[in-house]
């Protein structure tokens, strides 16, 4: 997938520029972006501060990593299942 040239901080900063009173076009115009290209990102960063978007992007490392810790215990738990199924141990 292809990288943004803007940050996130970035893109908030933009999206507050109208919420400023420029139009979308001129933002638009200024940045070299199209308007589908900004209308994505407001839906994606609707109502966010630029303070928000490092909070964001911590909650969303954390959650993969849970997501990685939780996916590994799974892999783990059916090998136990499987082994004891094996050995014929009953719990």
């Amino acid at each position: 997938m292809k990288r943004s040239k803007y940050s996130e901080e970035q893109v908030v900063r933009i999206l507050s520029e109208v919420q400023a009173g420029k139009t979308v076009r001129e933002v638009c115009k200024a940045h070299g972006l199209s308007e589908f290209t900004f209308y994505t990102w407001r839906k994606k960063y609707a109502g966010l501060q630029s303070q928000d978007v490092g909070k964001m992007r911590d909650l969303e490392r954390e959650n993969s990593e849970l997501k990685r810790l939780l996916a590994e215990q799974m892999l783990e738990n059916g090998a136990m299942k499987k082994l004891i199924q094996k050995n014929g141990w009953r719990s």
